[in-house]
């Protein structure tokens, strides 16, 4: 096994994962009363992810490993984590709000709209120069911004439309 298969499997079971998670927490989200807004982009978004990882395997597990960019890619993980556990139950991959509970507001939401987006962009981008393929993290970056274009845009009309009810609500 090479260290770009380990990574590559790594990364894989991380994502694994984070699905099951995000499914997990959907489902108690929407028996909450949440609802999911926007869905009709979702398979895009997955779409974008599946070909950035399949194209990681495919292209890159024989790869020598670029230590620093594999190093920026381990930092990110810190920054996902942060996201993840502010987030908690309510992390997940769709576009859930539950018109009932305000915005969340701690960690990292405290500074940016979207961390979580952010941190994405640059593990496209990051994980693929370690494995030395930077036309992979060039044409996933693009995939990948105008799949967040429609996303931002989806997320941001339902967050702006939890915030009037609340605020009419309150």
């Amino acid at each position: 096994m090479t260290l770009a298969e380990l990574i590559l499997g790594l990364v894989t079971l991380q994502r694994g994962g984070e699905l099951m998670v995000a499914h997990r927490n959907t489902r108690k989200l929407l028996a909450r009363g949440a609802i999911e807004l926007a869905p009709g982009h979702y398979p895009l978004i997955v779409a974008v992810h599946a070909g950035w990882l399949m194209s990681l395997w495919l292209f890159g597990r024989h790869q020598d490993v670029n230590l620093i960019a594999l190093a920026a890619y381990l930092a990110l993980q810190g920054f996902r984590g942060w996201v993840f556990w502010t987030l908690g139950a309510r992390w997940t991959t769709r576009i859930i709000v539950v018109p009932a509970e305000p915005l969340v507001s701690a960690g990292p939401y405290r500074y940016l709209s979207h961390p979580n987006y952010a941190v994405v962009t640059c593990e496209i981008a990051v994980l693929p120069l370690a494995l030395h393929l930077p036309w992979i993290a060039v044409l996933f970056t693009i995939l990948n911004a105008a799949v967040l274009a429609v996303r931002i845009r989806a997320e941001n009309r339902a967050l702006a439309a939890l915030r009037e009810t609340t605020t009419a609500d309150g």
